[in-house]
Formats: C-alpha cells, structure tokens, sequence
C-alpha cells in the first residue's frame, strides 16, 4: 500500500507496543509515544512480538520512531490511544493541543468510558471506538506476548479503518454497532477483577467450577443491569452474551467442549489487571464493576457481587501486596 497515514500510538504499553510493532513489521510509518523505560528497552533489544499460536515477529529499532514527547503527535494521520481509562483526559488534552482538527482517533482501551471521555475532549476529531479481544503480556526487553486469541473491531466512519489497519497477524473488523460490541467485552472484561483476586492463570480459573459459578453470578448481575438500562450487548463468543452464564455453570467436563474456543489461550496466561495488581500499578475496576454499581443504581438493581470484587481490588491496590490468591469462598 502507498501513501501511508503516520500513526502515532499514544501511551504505547502493552498493547500498544503489540499492535504498533504489528504495524511497523507489515510496512506502517508508526511512532512509539513511550515511557523512558520502554524507550530504552526497544532501542536495545527492538520489538519481539510473539503469540500463543506460534508468531514471532522481530521488529528492529530502525522501523520506529520513539518519543517521550507529545510533540510527535503533531505528525500524525491516526492516532491509536492505549493508555489506561484514567490517563485518557491528559492525553485527549495533548491529542488536542498537538494534532489538527479531523484527525483520526481510535481508541484501543478496555470499557466504554475512555472513548466518551475521548469524543467530549475533542468534538473537532474523527473519534473512533475499538474492541481489542485479547491480552498482551510484557516479558522485557522489548518482548510482548498475546497470549489469547481474537481480532480487532473498529467503529466505522468517514475513513475505512479496519482495512487500512489490518496486517498479517493482525486483522481488524469494522462495525456500525460498537457500543454493543463494547458492551459485550466490557461483560467479559469483569472476570478481570477475579482473575487478579484469583491468582490464577485464565486456564486454571476456567477450568475450576467453583470460579466459573462465580463469573456466572457476577455477569449475571450485570446483564440485569444492561436490560434495565435498554442496553443489548454484543457477544465476541459463539454464544450470545445472556447464555454465557449458563454455559460457565456447567460441569467441568461439558464446559470444556462447549466452550473450547474461551479455552483456546495460553496457558500462562492472566488478565492485564492480575499484572497489574502484581506490580502495584493503578488497575481499572472502575471503568468495569464500577460501571456496573453505578448504573445498577440508577435503576435500583442490586450489585452485591460487582461492589465485592471492587472493594476488594481497591483494598489489595491500596495495599500493595500483589496479588491476594483469594478463594471463591472469600468472595461469596
């Protein structure tokens, strides 16, 4: 493809090294908006991109640009933004005070919060909402490993984006109904908070009855809550987002054929909050269960579940322990 549009991936992370460095290897003209830290990490080493399915991409250092300042994003023709829901208004003033008026935004980040937060701060923009299905592990040293499966959905608008983006290794699927993709994700991203109470990798947790009753009851409470609310979401698994519960409560045996696509992950793998909490790191409860509780009461739905798991994320971030290798038991 000719006449590339430079892409600048705001707060380059995890995922944002992955899918900026996808970029990079296929061709893309892309920036690294990083941290001195991660800077430092791809100069030396690059970007080694592998996955659970077998990739292994080496991206050099030489097929970037790194930047520790916001000025780059004066270049861009997209900007993909990956930083956390609560670093989203300080980089939509700096998207603001750097980029022109129409550029295209996309946001790459878990929740519904960080793309409104986007569209408020920059009405001038061609903000975009986007769907990343899988979690992306730093190892160091430049190295970033998706360790489950999954493509990318991306709002449509004025510019096609979803092809334009889409790589070998990774593809990207454009949509005109977003929000119910999000909503269906966000359902899915609540077993982060047990995840990281857990302890657990993803296939321990799936794999234990006693966990997956727990998931059930807590996407339950906010499927009530989205019904209330009119709101319909989408699933990202073969099955529609209302059976998943029941499905999660069968017997182990059952559950994994029915389900062998949610088993297909590596098996190392955790969510990005369980890292998070590991390292002591803010986490994002509150743009998942948070927004659950608050629009159960708006509605006079009940959320017991949903306020124990984010108070007792809160309680181990404020500790700073790690991770508090909690039991099903210790939830209930």
């Amino acid at each position: 493809m000719t006449d590339r549009r430079p892409i600048v991936v705001a707060g380059a992370g995890a995922i944002g090294c992955f899918v900026g460095g996808m970029l990079a290897a296929h061709g893309h003209d892309v920036t690294l908006l990083v941290r001195p830290l991660v800077s430092g990490q791809i100069r030396k080493h690059g970007l080694r991109l592998t996955g659970f399915d077998g990739l292994d991409e080496h991206v050099p250092a030489s097929k970037l640009t790194l930047s520790q300042d916001p000025a780059c994003l004066a270049g861009a023709g997209i900007v993909l933004v990956t930083v956390k829901t609560d670093d989203t208004a300080g980089m939509a003033r700096l998207i603001a005070q750097h980029t022109p008026a129409l550029s295209t935004v996309l946001s790459l980040q878990n929740g519904l919060d960080a793309a409104e937060i986007l569209r408020e701060a920059l009405p001038l923009h061609d903000v975009r909402a986007g769907m990343v299905p899988f979690n992306v592990v730093p190892h160091g040293d430049g190295r970033y490993h998706r360790a489950t499966s999954g493509d990318i959905v991306v709002q449509t608008g004025r510019m096609p984006l979803s092809g334009y983006l889409s790589v070998p290794g990774l593809r990207m699927i454009g949509t005109g109904a977003i929000n119910g993709v999000q909503w269906g994700k966000l359902l899915l991203n609540l077993n982060n908070g047990l995840n990281a109470l857990s302890g657990l990798t993803l296939q321990e947790q799936l794999l234990d009855r006693r966990w997956r009753r727990v998931m059930a009851a807590q996407m339950a409470e906010a499927l009530a809550v989205l019904k209330a609310h009119g709101i319909y979401p989408a699933s990202s698994t073969p099955l529609p987002a209302r059976l998943i519960p029941r499905v999660l409560r069968l017997p182990t045996p059952l559950f994994s054929r029915v389900a062998a696509r949610m088993l297909t992950i590596d098996p190392m793998a955790r969510t990005s909050m369980s890292y998070d909490l590991e390292a002591g790191k803010p986490t994002e409860i509150d743009a998942l269960q948070g927004r659950i509780i608050a629009m159960g009461a708006q509605e006079g739905v009940a959320t017991p579940l949903c306020q124990r798991v984010r108070d007792l994320v809160k309680e181990a971030q404020a500790h700073g322990s790690g991770l508090p290798n909690l039991t099903p038991s210790d939830l209930r």
